[in-house]
């Protein structure tokens, strides 16, 4: 039987391009999962949220302290894109962050991140840049780009 973080490793093998250098290894994900604000949700195939032995399309791995979250990696496997699990994911996060007290929600992508667009929609706004942050597996660098997400004009819209 595959454990969640079986799935997780899967999913992030299918969805991270190693040419970015983006994915982390299962040691990385078992270690910040120790740390006791940490969590993950995984997504099964049809949108739903509770798995149980089910294929796996996406999940997230966040932290929370305080009043702020951070999105940590969120993927969706290839074969399920363009199909709002993506969209379901950061819905549920932000859900969760609103139902915690959370005033804002943070992510860092590097420049050119097709994943941008779902961001951007999500209510995320670009608030930083680190200059050639992330160094590719050829040795090129690229910009590292932070976004927020004010939880509280998620609830308001109209502030």
């Amino acid at each position: 039987m595959m454990d969640d973080i079986d799935r997780i490793m899967w999913v992030m093998d299918a969805a991270f391009d190693p040419k970015w250098g983006e994915a982390w290894s299962r040691r990385q994900i078992e270690d910040a999962l120790q740390f006791p604000h940490t969590y993950y949700q995984l997504i099964g195939i049809n949108g739903d949220f509770e798995v149980n032995d089910g294929t796996v399309a996406g999940f997230t791995l966040s932290r929370r302290i305080t009043d702020e979250e951070e999105l940590l990696l969120i993927a969706v496997d290839p074969a399920y894109r363009k199909r709002g699990i993506g969209a379901a994911l950061i819905s549920r996060l932000v859900t969760n962050a609103q139902s915690a007290g959370v005033g804002r929600v943070f992510l860092e992508m590097r420049d050119n991140n097709p994943a941008e667009s779902l961001y951007l929609a999500s209510g995320f706004e670009p608030i930083g840049r680190r200059t050639n942050y992330y160094k590719l597996t050829d040795g090129d660098c690229v910009d590292a780009i932070t976004l927020a997400l004010d939880v509280q004009k998620c609830l308001n819209p109209n502030k």
